[in-house]
């Protein structure tokens, strides 16, 4: 009974949480470009964030065309 309460607990976090607009995208940080400065291995955009964290949002509509 307790695993099926922690499957159904599991899905709904994953849903409440699950960003739709980051599902493609693969940050990485380019440490030879500073700090947080960040490279998509997915579309290839690059950013710098000003916090250092990794991007909270897809940026491939400013990525270079491949």
């Amino acid at each position: 009974m307790f695993v099926i309460v922690g499957f159904v607990v599991a899905f709904i976090l994953i849903i409440v949480f699950a960003n739709p607009r980051m599902r493609g995208c693969r940050w990485r940080e380019d440490r030879r470009a500073g700090k947080g400065a960040y490279h998509c291995v997915a579309c290839g955009a690059t950013t710098v964030t000003p916090d250092g964290k990794p991007p909270r949002m897809c940026l491939a509509d400013k990525a270079p065309p491949r």
